[in-house]
């Protein structure tokens, strides 16, 4: 019994350390003049940023997903509205925001990860997103060459060593 119990403790303490090796760290920061409330989905769902401040997302292996900055917003306790961005009216995210949505988008796969800025849905606020293994992309218009402006344009998708961390500046 007592080696059932050892072999349970052992398996859930391996798989917890590989979890949390197999992740990446975003750091996300507010370098505009104005307040942005960045969002993620489908992780870390919201915040409000001033200017100059950071805010850092732990994401899994095996996830997909995005982070947009919105504008304009305006909330009591958890819900609200943008002018762009808005997410149903809530601070915390759990869908996408409405367009013009700049886009940072990712996918982190445990050995290798990938990641864009995508204006297909519009543009709303000029980033920087790179990797620490990987280029580093600049949008400052609707029109920037380093982003996806079409659905087939799949061409602009850097890879990135897994476990990386990266950063994502909002005005950069």
């Amino acid at each position: 019994m007592a080696s059932t119990s050892m072999s349970s403790v052992l398996f859930l303490l391996v798989a917890t350390f590989a979890a949390s090796a197999s992740a990446a760290t975003f750091t996300i920061k507010n370098n505009c003049s104005s307040t942005v409330w960045p969002a993620a989905i489908p992780v870390g769902g919201g915040t409000q940023l001033e200017p100059g401040q950071t805010w850092t997302v732990d994401v899994l292996a095996g996830t997909t997903g995005r982070f947009w900055g919105r504008t304009g917003c305006s909330f009591v306790g958890g819900s609200g509205h943008c002018n762009t961005g808005d997410c149903a009216g809530a601070l915390n995210c759990t869908v996408s925001g409405q367009p013009p949505t700049t886009l940072a988008e990712f996918s982190i796969g445990g050995t290798e990860d990938f990641y864009d800025i995508s204006v297909i849905d519009g543009y709303n606020l000029p980033m920087a997103f790179s990797c620490s293994t990987g280029a580093g992309l600049v949008c400052t218009s609707p029109t920037c060459p380093e982003a996806y402006r079409f659905p087939d344009d799949d061409s602009k998708t850097p890879g990135c060593s897994g476990n990386s961390n990266y950063q994502l500046t909002f005005c950069p």
